[in-house]
């Protein structure tokens, strides 16, 4: 099929909340490395990943083979049969995530991977209330739209009793109107208050990603989570990191974003670049915190051979390359060109992020900040056109996310960064 047809079948047999970017949708039939190619055969250089899920780059030769191989030996058990490559994926999960975290549950999904948390924390604390963050996002089940703190996602009113939304830490449009570092991080210092006056006083667990990905990379100021953890587990909660989008070498120098901040979770949770594209979660957690779920519970297909051969193969390909070093490299170089795209548009308000995870947020004017939703969409035309393509997000759908395969070149994130540029311009000129 062509894209016009693809597009055509799309409208008429999914669902319309199944979305797309850009007025006519790209058809993506093939990649490789940091290159994808349409269904009428026009090459794009991919700075999103398939939302940052693409870890090493599309069709990882080694990746592969190893999901191949294991199709020819065993496709699929439940989690009702051990198998040696859960426990081996477990095992090296243990070993790369911070502190005491030791024991996984193996799921399809960040959503599940966070329904997982829950349910965890819950368990552990005999504590049902839950704190979670303003412009966070964790996923599409009920339980995780009622955590989401952002309106165009939340598709219906809470269904879920008991979560409470502190203030996010989101400098560049603080809530309280502070600046930082005179602010003292009141953000962080208010989920005190939140505690005292809009739960029981003893809330199961604090949910919050290290750098808010849905939210448009939204970075927290170096003491902020040592502040927010510390205040919680004085109330007898836990803290659960959402390393969804942050895990694996994503926000540079580190396995995971939330040891840039020097606090071990109780409770972790990751998914998409985990495994490179196929569909793995995982909820990790301390020995005493797993062993709190016990009970009847499983996942037909949570851990299933494929996915575990997947994982494995992707963290092969992450230690060997040194993936946490080599996303702080390329991570530089990427915003060394973005830090000088700011001085050169005016309505370029903000460049912010970590490692392989930078954004852009767009004003109309620096002063006011409007959000610049029009242009947004206008440059995100602009970069398809230039065979470029980006994510956007942020809660006035004005932020531009860039977070290409980990494996990319120094020459593409010049290219990429020329493209974008170019894009800019485009922009800039029709204004």
């Amino acid at each position: 099929m062509d894209s016009a047809t693809v597009r055509a079948k799309h409208t008429e047999f999914l669902f319309p909340c199944v979305a797309n970017y850009y007025e006519e949708p790209v058809v993506l039939t093939r990649g490789a490395g940091s290159r994808v190619e349409d269904a009428d055969g026009r090459e794009y250089l991919d700075f999103f990943g398939g939302i940052l899920t693409v870890s090493l780059g599309h069709c990882h030769p080694h990746v592969v083979e190893t999901v191949h191989r294991q199709m020819q030996a065993l496709g699929h058990t439940s989690t009702l049969y051990p198998t040696e490559r859960a426990v081996t994926v477990a095992e090296r999960l243990a070993r790369l995530t911070p502190g005491r975290l030791k024991k996984s549950f193996f799921t399809n999904s960040g959503t599940e991977a966070d329904e997982t948390a829950i349910l965890l924390a819950k368990l552990y604390t005999g504590s049902q209330e839950i704190i979670a963050l303003r412009h966070g996002y964790s996923g599409r089940s009920l339980l995780a739209l009622g955590l989401t703190g952002h309106a165009p996602w939340r598709l219906l009113p809470t269904q879920v009793p008991g979560i409470k939304h502190a203030l996010s830490p989101y400098c560049y449009r603080c809530p309280l109107g502070l600046e930082y570092p005179a602010c003292g991080v009141k953000c962080a210092q208010d989920i005190e208050e939140l505690i005292r006056t809009e739960t029981t006083g003893r809330p199961a667990a604090f949910l919050a990603e290290p750098v808010q990905g849905v939210g448009g990379f939204i970075t927290p100021p170096p003491e902020y989570f040592q502040i927010a953890v510390g205040i919680v587990r004085k109330y007898g909660g836990v803290f659960i990191c959402d390393e969804v989008q942050t895990g694996f070498g994503r926000t540079g120098g580190k396995w995971f974003g939330i040891e840039h901040w020097g606090v071990e979770p109780e409770i972790m949770t990751m998914a998409k670049g985990i495994a490179n594209g196929m569909p793995v979660g995982a909820t990790i957690a301390w020995p005493e915190v797993a062993d709190s779920l016990r009970g009847s519970s499983l996942s037909t297909f949570g851990g299933n051979p494929v996915a575990m051969a997947a994982v494995d193969a992707t963290l092969d390909v992450m230690e060997r390359e040194n993936v946490p070093q080599r996303a702080a490299e390329r991570g530089a170089r990427l915003r060394g060109h973005l830090e000088a795209m700011k001085e050169k548009y005016r309505f370029v308000g903000d460049v912010r992020g970590m490692g392989l995870m930078q954004a852009i947020e767009l004003v109309e004017d620096r002063k006011t900040k409007e959000p610049a939703q029009g242009k947004t969409l206008r440059l995100m035309e602009a970069t398809k056109r230039q065979g470029l393509l980006i994510g956007k997000g942020g809660l006035y759908g004005n932020v531009l996310r860039i977070a290409p395969p980990m494996l990319i070149s120094e020459g593409d994130i010049d290219e990429g960064a020329r493209l974008l540029d170019r894009a800019l311009g485009e922009i800039n000129a029709d204004d």
